[in-house]
């Protein structure tokens, strides 16, 4: 199979590359990956840096939203696993047009290059957040979208424009939508990467308002083996929720961290919440379950310690990523489709 991977350099993106190349998501063997990435702030070519050398891995770095260029690199490929987006909530309160570009119009000049070239699969990568806030129970793939943040508006454009093309032009389109995911080579503004490398530095953890916020934690890798479960074995025009299983509250997770690092409460400071601040998310992944048999391997406690192991050992990846406004500044949501 021949694979066109959008955001291949971001952070999820990245790992669905490496455990493609690497055989070791369910039958990958052999695949031929293309990466298309336009390396903005979150797009790091260290990412793919393991499976550089391999044969069987190209990296085109272009805008998804550069028709030309789209459609030159979309022939010849099987499916398109689309992750480019930009995805940070704070940044798409303070500037929103760069989100509706890339997460709306971007999607739209991929599918458009799909249907004209007669992909096989297009797996459209997406978030809870675009159902806004529950305060008790879950969505099912059923629930209406209701985003309020503009991150979450332009993914949800997306969503409904993949899924259009399916119902429209018949193109063999499914989307995913995730809940927060952590793990190796996430971008330091992300809350857990912030917290941990913050603690590292002896710097505080910044909490929103009272640290009430909840949401599900899904490692990278369980994430990207659901991913590949969807474009092998997912019914085209559906829509799969995939989820770790465990939720827990800002202060929850941030004790978690705490107590990774060796720190104490000293190190956390609250500060203002943020506008539009969604209270919970919640996914039912019964669906995914049952028809594709997808569970979750790594259990957060187990995968916590795995990812603050990572950030102390590699400092020099994400040091010269981090900015002092970030240090100091306001967690991020976890990124789930870049």
């Amino acid at each position: 199979m021949r694979i066109l991977v959008t955001g291949g350099a971001g952070f999820i993106g990245s790992e669905f590359v490496r455990a493609t190349l690497r055989g070791t998501l369910p039958g990958s063997s052999g695949t031929q990956v293309t990466v298309l990435d336009k390396l903005t702030y979150s797009g790091n070519v260290l990412n793919l840096a393991p499976i550089a050398d391999l044969r069987n891995y190209r990296f085109v770095q272009g805008d998804i939203c550069d028709q030309d260029l789209v459609d030159d690199v979309v022939a010849g490929h099987d499916a398109i696993v689309h992750f480019a987006a930009e995805t940070h909530v704070d940044r798409s309160i303070g500037s929103a047009a760069s989100f509706v570009r890339t997460n709306a119009m971007g999607t739209q000049v991929l599918l458009e290059a799909a249907s004209r070239h007669r992909l096989g699969r297009f797996v459209h990568i997406s978030t809870d957040e675009v159902y806004g806030s529950i305060p008790e129970g879950a969505w099912d793939e059923e629930s209406p979208v209701a985003p309020n943040a503009p991150y979450a508006a332009a993914k949800a454009a997306g969503d409904l424009l993949a899924l259009a093309w399916h119902r429209t032009h018949g193109l063999d389109v499914v989307v995913t939508r995730c809940t927060n995911n952590y793990g190796p080579y996430q971008y330091p503004e992300k809350l857990i990467p912030l917290f941990t490398t913050n603690v590292m530095d002896g710097q505080q953890v910044p909490v929103y308002g009272e640290g009430h916020n909840r949401r599900q934690w899904l490692h990278v890798s369980d994430h990207c083996r659901a991913i590949q479960l969807v474009l092998l074995g997912g019914r085209a025009g559906e829509v799969y929720h995939i989820g770790g299983g465990t939720e827990l509250t800002n202060l929850e997770l941030a004790e978690q961290i705490l107590k990774s690092c060796g720190a104490g409460w000293d190190m956390v400071r609250h500060v203002p919440d943020r506008p539009g601040h969604d209270f919970r998310y919640s996914l039912d992944t019964t669906k995914i379950r049952t028809e594709l048999g997808f569970s979750p391997r790594v259990a957060f406690a187990d995968g916590l310690v795995e990812t603050v192991e990572w950030y102390r050992d590699n400092r020099a990846w994400w040091e010269p990523l981090k900015s002092p406004d970030e240090a100091t500044g306001s967690p991020g949501d976890a990124g789930r489709t870049a």
